[in-house]
């Protein structure tokens, strides 16, 4: 079944940023990692790949990154930072193709204006402590995690 989710995971990862290059040439996203008073890290789950990610998606012709970012939020988990998120990095995503990127940003100041109820898009979205982040914890995730969190070693790619 593992194999099964990557295999569609991949699909429909390809076939979304194929949609983008007719819009754009290149692809760009934003990602947030929410870390909440107590260390845990918001995750969402969506409803058409496995994984569990860091809440976030594609920036919108005329949207700025931290634009991009507050929509994502709001969208995926009932989020609305507090203070300006801080830029962690940008990364080449080679796994969606050779031209997409994604800026991650870290967010500690911030509410969730509702408690977070599954839509078509978002299955699940909840916060989890880096001691018991769900199995699905996607590769990307958990290297950004440690890269923030646990000093692990930076990377230039998603």
């Amino acid at each position: 079944m593992e194999n099964d989710e990557g295999w569609r995971t991949k699909l429909v990862t390809r076939v979304i940023t194929l949609g983008g290059l007719f819009h754009r040439s290149m692809t760009l996203g934003v990602r947030g990692l929410i870390l909440d008073a107590e260390r845990r890290v918001l995750l969402v789950r969506h409803t058409y790949v496995g994984g569990y990610y860091l809440p976030g998606g594609g920036v919108e012709p005329g949207e700025t990154l931290e634009e991009a970012l507050a929509r994502e939020l709001r969208e995926e988990g009932n989020i609305i930072v507090d203070e300006p998120p801080a830029l962690h990095g940008v990364y080449l995503n080679r796994s969606a193709s050779r031209r997409d990127h994604v800026a991650l940003f870290v967010v500690r100041r911030f509410r969730q204006t509702a408690p977070y109820a599954p839509n078509r898009e978002i299955a699940e979205a909840r916060f989890f402590s880096l001691a018991d982040l769900p199995e699905g914890a996607t590769r990307a995730t958990r290297a950004r995690l440690s890269e923030i969190l646990q000093d692990g070693p930076p990377s230039p790619y998603w």
